[in-house]
């Protein structure tokens, strides 16, 4: 079985190297057209994402919805967005008895006149209808009420999403107990910020970018006298180890020596 991690923002695949460069975690069209690669079992996807780029989460929902094999989804944290999109690429979805799903619109970030924002604003309804197909072919639920759904932002439990017919099923169904979750959407670098990148590549090495950090004297000793305490432990001599010994060194010498007189009183 192959298994393909979703994990982090979804983002272009033109941006994946800026994130890569930045050693943070995120998942771009061509990490899993790569996995996908000579493939011909079954697949298995984990999910955890709070979701992205909208044309980036369609690309990877079209690349796992047109594999010829089967294709198992497991939400192990969060799918929102575009990342509860690619979710529903699975023949079979199942979801963590802590994780959750987001379903809302699509956001645009851009800027201009009267008359860019009202183009912008077709374009999101239309992406919004886009998205809502994915929804439709998994729950067999209307458009509208699934762009209702959307419009105000619906945050579902395990159990909420299995019931609307978004996953197949709870994990490890016996454990009925869910703990209380506080999650948040985000993640994903600005626009600004991947400009920024762009122009400090081939100018400054990630390392450089790393503050001095200071570490206490009485915390130094801790992590000192922890690693001393670990080795004593583990290193073993004749069946005994070096902890063992040393304790019955010590109490050797608090024993009171035998002068020979230890069966005469005065």
């Amino acid at each position: 079985m192959t298994k393909i991690e979703v994990k982090g923002p979804i983002i272009s695949s033109n941006d994946k190297w800026i994130y890569d460069w930045l050693d943070m975690e995120a998942t771009c069209a061509k990490d899993v057209n790569d996995a996908l690669q000579n493939v011909t079992g079954e697949v298995e996807v984990w999910i955890n994402s709070n979701g992205g780029d909208v044309f980036a989460g369609s690309e990877i929902y079209t690349a796992l919805k047109s594999y010829a094999g089967q294709v198992t989804v497991k939400i192990v944290g969060m799918a929102a967005s575009a990342a509860s999109v690619i979710a529903m690429a699975g023949d079979k979805v199942l979801i963590s008895p802590t994780g959750q799903m987001m379903i809302h619109n699509v956001q645009y970030g851009g800027r201009g006149d009267y008359r860019d924002l009202q183009k912008a604003s077709d374009i999101a309804k239309n992406a919004n209808v886009s998205i809502a197909n994915a929804y439709q072919l998994k729950t067999g639920k209307t458009l509208d009420e699934l762009l209702n759904l959307m419009g105000n932002e619906t945050w579902l439990s395990p159990q909420q999403t299995v019931e609307m017919g978004l996953a197949d099923e709870v994990m490890f169904q016996e454990n009925v107990e869910v703990p209380q979750l506080i999650a948040s959407t985000g993640g994903m670098l600005s626009q600004a910020t991947l400009d920024k990148v762009r122009g400090m590549q081939n100018k400054t090495e990630p390392s450089e970018l790393i503050s001095n950090v200071t570490i206490p004297a009485e915390q130094i000793k801790e992590m000192v006298d922890v690693a001393i305490n670990a080795f004593k432990n583990e290193i073993v001599i004749d069946g005994k180890t070096l902890q063992q010994r040393l304790d019955e060194e010590e109490k050797g010498l608090n024993e009171p020596k035998n002068t020979g007189f230890k069966r005469f009183f005065f």
